[in-house]
């Protein structure tokens, strides 16, 4: 499979070595330094291309590669704001794209743990709150797995009508850390008054990320459609 990066960053980085391990050709790597050249004729060069940028280009690149017809996959966040935006515009297009707050399969096996004890909790007498710590580089606040997890637990618990950074009244807690180069850990707890439950994913490295990616761009590139990771591991986990 010829894949083109879209951002050459630390996962950038990433993405290229678990996509040359799995067997795969990395045809086009575009950067800050040469977004300008970028063409559909150089895109249609890969298969697929892997998105992982910076929160204000993650749109426009991702429109780019629907429009040259390229499938593409999403593993920025930040832009979630816009995701409808780009959902109605790939079902529009006939195109082809994966996204996720977060790639690797251990996370999302996390998930599905969470979404689990958030619909068993929802009635009890706890109070809820996420913990999320991250690498002083990372630009968004919380990140994407942390508002995923907040999301799920806000379907069921009516507790809550939101999260916030702060606390505040009916709202879900939701506190944030940047320390050093902490790679990610997501922390969920309950608490009652008399004893508290909860569940934590910690990555020790990038790679996991790396190689969910790659997974995702195998399985993209024989699909149409709007979709997101973690809904596609359901029916394979």
């Amino acid at each position: 499979m010829k894949i083109a990066l879209l951002g050459y960053g630390k996962m950038g980085k990433e993405v290229e070595a678990a996509s040359l391990l799995h067997n795969h050709e990395i045809v086009l790597i575009i950067n800050s330094e040469n977004i300008g050249q970028l063409s559909k004729q150089m895109l249609q060069q890969a298969d697929v291309a892997i998105e992982f940028s910076s929160p204000e280009n993650a749109l426009i690149n991702a429109k780019f590669c629907i429009d040259a017809g390229v499938p593409v996959v999403i593993g920025t966040t930040g832009w979630y704001d816009k995701l409808e935006n780009l959902k109605t515009y790939t079902i529009e297009k006939n195109a082809s794209v994966i996204y996720a707050s977060n790639f690797s399969i251990g996370v999302n096996i996390f998930f599905l743990v969470n979404d689990l004890l958030a619909g068993l909790m929802a009635k009890q007498p706890y109070n809820a709150w996420l913990e999320e710590t991250h690498h002083i580089n990372k630009k968004d606040k919380p990140s994407g797995t942390a508002i995923t997890l907040a999301n799920d637990i806000l379907k069921y618990n009516k507790k809550y009508d939101g999260w916030s950074l702060n606390e505040e009244p009916h709202k879900l807690p939701v506190y944030c850390e940047r320390i050093d180069e902490v790679t990610g850990t997501h922390l969920v707890n309950y608490r009652s008054d008399d004893d508290t439950i909860e569940i934590m994913h910690h990555a020790f490295n990038r790679r996991g990320f790396a190689r969910g990616a790659v997974t995702a761009a195998e399985w993209i590139v024989n699909h149409k459609g709007f979709f997101e990771f973690r809904d596609i591991l359901k029916s394979e986990l």
